[in-house]
């Protein structure tokens, strides 16, 4: 036996023993040649608004492509390939949008297979679904996973895209499929929590590539990703976005932006910015990539002007029935104006915030002192994050090193805030003191039924319930006063608490913009006023079109949106039976108020020593329920009327509508009163009710 033929057999008995040639380990390369592992995708969870309406969800796209090759035939030898290229062009024009012609030029390639363009890409299940049913030889297809965002343009900053993304090489050597990641909004920001995982099989196949039968193995089962409940209610979503296109319109403005919070939950039940994108045909989003309401800051101007006022109020030193001079006041070497420069004479400080008085802030934070009043800021969380679940959140800033950025502070310059901080601070007015972090996410759902529930989260306490109650109090002036500067924002049926603003705009160059247009003008508001259910805060910047009056910005926004909110909150709460159209009691005798309100089934309480009705609260046409107390004001001397069992809401009544200062401790309902029935209210000093819980 030749040396050749031993050295034969020895090797190929290795062979057959190591499975090794060389380095090659052959049955790996057995099951590469004849084998294949394939990816089973782990769906990405959906994004729901808080009634479970879908907003994001997985989809599929599919690209066609053409095999050309000859030698592409199954086992038994039958053509794979396309084997009539005209018909196959003929039918394919039915559902590509490129002529016959041209996709036949593409069937004529000299090549193993060929896709069509952008015509052929990111088709449809149901345009798939008609082409398979035409049985055309050699037409074959890709799936790619992609998002469907079935509202298109719905609060498109704050639900966001996911997009494709192709793993580099250097990050997973083995992985070629593309995975959907979210680059904007909640899609961003919980990507990881909605990402499902995926699985991976293994099958066997034939020289042809078909996978023999019983051959597939799971080697690994997919993970769908959880579901993301938002605290957005579609109702109201629509019908802003409807409300903000229709302002972009009218009056082509810089920006917009408006939320609709839940004063009680800090839940956002509605946010939108204008310009906007389609999420579903990304049309727009090029030119609007940012999310304005958490990440760009702005100079809020008066609308700012409710956190001095509550600061002074709650340190005591806010001296309502003293006057000052308007118009103008120096400030180190700067002097400062009011809106209207030449002001309005000598006014008291209650006016101040009616007004919108710049002067008259700037005196109010003077009298606070620099010291309290960065305290007071401190406690408001001025300049930090609000923590809410968006991405890339700003901070905004915060400057009181001199004493005339400590005076342009009191009305609102030269502070940077975001929409989101604004909800937040208005929050603490709005809730008796409590400050609220604003939410977008209700809860996350796992794939398994596991329930994250998102709790409301106080953030701090800056000011105590009384102050909160006063600034609401001043507020209501703003827009029912004779000198308040926000009646546009009256909704019959409802009484309204609310600030407007005018903003100064910065340029490039840090200096301030001239021109009649160059400000945010902005509304804040709170409903029902004495014990609010919602926040709204409209912002419109830079108008490119003139408004007759500047509300008329905001009010076009602001007012549907409230009044569809109350109402939707009236027939959520199923009260239809029960509730009611406050009468007109005012101009009446007490006698026949009396009766008329009782009629209907409500309480009634009066204050005053006269027999003519002068004010009544709630006020005409404001939904009351039946039972309800109702609180009427005479002429005369005001005189206390028993209000031992009242509760926190009908003692609040009695304290709007006196304008008396009413100090209120406990929880509960009245138990004790420091002026007793029929003594007449002291026009100095507070009144003090002290509330029990009742005892069981």
């Amino acid at each position: 036996m030749s040396a050749v033929l031993l050295l034969f057999i020895f090797r190929f008995g290795s062979i057959v023993v190591n499975g090794h040639v060389g380095n090659v380990d052959l049955s790996k390369k057995t099951a590469q040649q004849y084998g294949q592992n394939k990816v089973i995708k782990g769906r990405r969870g959906s994004i729901f608004d808080v009634n479970g309406n879908v907003l994001a969800e997985d989809s599929s796209v599919y690209s066609i492509y053409a095999v050309l090759s000859k030698d592409y035939k199954n086992a038994a030898g039958k053509p794979l390939y396309v084997t009539d290229k005209e018909k196959t062009a003929r039918v394919l024009s039915k559902y590509l949008s490129i002529p016959s012609k041209k996709i036949l030029s593409y069937l004529k390639m000299n090549k193993y297979q060929v896709e069509f363009g952008a015509a052929g890409r990111n088709l449809s299940l149901d345009t798939k679904k008609k082409i398979q049913a035409e049985k055309l030889n050699g037409i074959k297809f890709n799936e790619t996973p992609s998002r469907l965002y079935p509202n298109g343009t719905f609060a498109s900053h704050i639900v966001g895209v996911a997009q494709l993304k192709t793993p580099e090489a250097e990050e997973d050597p083995e992985a070629t499929d593309e995975k959907l990641q979210g680059i904007l909004g909640i899609e961003k920001y919980f990507n990881e929590i909605l990402a499902g995982k995926d699985g991976m099989s293994f099958s066997k196949q034939d020289s042809y590539g078909y996978e023999l039968p019983n051959s597939k193995v799971i080697k690994k089962a997919p993970e769908d990703g959880s579901s993301v409940y938002l605290t957005l209610d579609s109702r109201l979503q629509a019908y802003l976005e409807t409300l903000m296109q229709a302002t972009q319109e009218k009056y082509q403005p810089k920006k917009i932006t408006a939320v609709l919070m839940n004063a009680q939950t800090g839940k956002i039940v509605a946010a939108a910015q204008q310009p906007t994108f389609n999420a579903s045909t990304k049309v727009g989003l090029s030119t609007m990539w940012r999310d304005s309401l958490v990440e760009d800051t702005y100079e809020p101007g008066s609308v700012f002007k409710l956190l001095t006022m509550s600061a002074a109020i709650d340190a005591g030193t806010y001296r309502p029935n003293e006057y000052y001079k308007s118009g103008s006041v120096k400030v180190a070497d700067r002097t400062i104006y009011d809106w209207d420069r030449s002001g309005w004479g000598w006014i008291p400080f209650y006016e101040a915030l009616p007004r919108s008085s710049n002067v008259g802030m700037v005196k109010i934070e003077q009298q606070l002192g620099a010291k309290t009043f960065e305290k007071y800021l401190n406690r408001f969380q001025v300049g930090e994050k609000t923590g809410i679940t968006l991405p890339e959140e700003a901070a905004g800033s915060l400057n009181l090193k001199s004493e005339v950025s400590q005076a342009t502070t009191a009305f609102g310059q030269g502070v940077n805030v975001t929409v989101m901080q604004m909800m937040k601070y208005l929050s603490a007015i709005a809730d008796d003191g409590e400050m609220i972090e604003p939410q977008i996410v209700d809860h996350i759902t796992s794939v398994n039924g596991k329930q994250t529930k998102y709790e409301k989260k106080v953030a701090g306490h800056p000011i105590k319930a009384s102050t909160a109650q006063t600034v609401r109090q001043l507020m209501q002036q703003v827009v029912y006063s004779s000198y308040g500067t926000g009646s546009a924002y009256q909704i019959p049926g409802y009484r309204i608490a609310a600030k407007t603003g005018t903003a100064q705009v910065a340029g490039s160059n840090g200096q301030y913009l001239t021109g009649q247009n160059n400000y945010v003008f902005s509304v804040a508001g709170m409903a029902p006023a004495n014990d609010p259910t919602y926040i709204c805060y409209v912002t419109v910047q830079q108008p490119t079109i003139t408004p007759t009056a500047e509300s008329d910005l905001m009010k076009g926004i602001f007012n549907p949106l409230m009044k569809r909110a109350l109402k939707l909150l009236d027939s959520d709460h199923s009260t239809s039976t029960n509730s009611i159209q406050m009468p007109k009691l005012t101009d009446e005798s007490a006698k026949a108020a009396t009766q008329v309100a009782e009629a209907k089934g409500l309480v009634v309480s009066q204050v005053g020593s006269g027999s003519k009705v002068v004010q009544q609260l709630p006020a005409q046409d404001e939904k009351v329920i039946k039972g309800q107390r109702v609180v009427l004001l005479t002429e005369g001397a005001m005189t206390m009327p028993n209000v031992i069992g009242w509760s926190k809401n009908d003692v609040l009544k009695l304290a709007e509508i006196t304008g008396c200062d009413f100090k209120i401790t406990g929880t509960g309902y009245a138990t004790s009163q420091s002026v007793l029935a029929n003594n007449v209210i002291p026009d100095r000093g507070e009144v003090v009710i002290k509330l029990e819980e009742p005892s069981n």
